[in-house]
């Protein structure tokens, strides 16, 4: 499991991403067993996820409509299968509007870069 935690700040909300190997719904709802283990993620207001399994489509929002299809749209064009990817928010009092969006996709870009840059050797691509 990599988590990369305190990525995305904006009027108080704050943003971590995570994700790893998943080949199943069980493994899914394992992995967010896991992250949520942790009493911060447990507490996060949202906890969106995504994962294709073969080409099999799985998401979550947690309450951020519309996030999950976002994760999944990224996940499809990186053509990353088998991978399970969590946008964890902390809800800071102020409405984000369409700027939430941005933030997923921004999230699940730098854990997309991250474990890029890790399968090249540490080096960037």
């Amino acid at each position: 499991m990599r988590i990369l935690e305190n990525i995305i700040s904006d009027r108080g909300s704050r943003y971590a991403v995570s994700g790893g190997p998943c080949t199943s719904e069980e493994e899914a709802r394992a992995f967010l067993k896991d992250l949520k283990r942790a009493k911060k993620f447990a507490k996060a207001t949202h906890n969106t996820w995504a994962v294709l399994l073969g080409d099999v489509p799985l998401k979550n929002d947690d309450g951020e409509s519309g996030a999950g299809m976002v994760i999944l749209r990224m996940l499809e064009r990186e053509g990353l299968r088998d991978h399970i990817v969590v946008v964890t928010r902390w809800y800071g009092g102020k409405h984000l509007g369409g700027d939430r969006f941005r933030h997923v996709q921004d999230a699940v870009r730098l854990y997309l870069d991250a474990r890029t840059t890790e399968e090249s050797g540490g080096k960037p691509v």
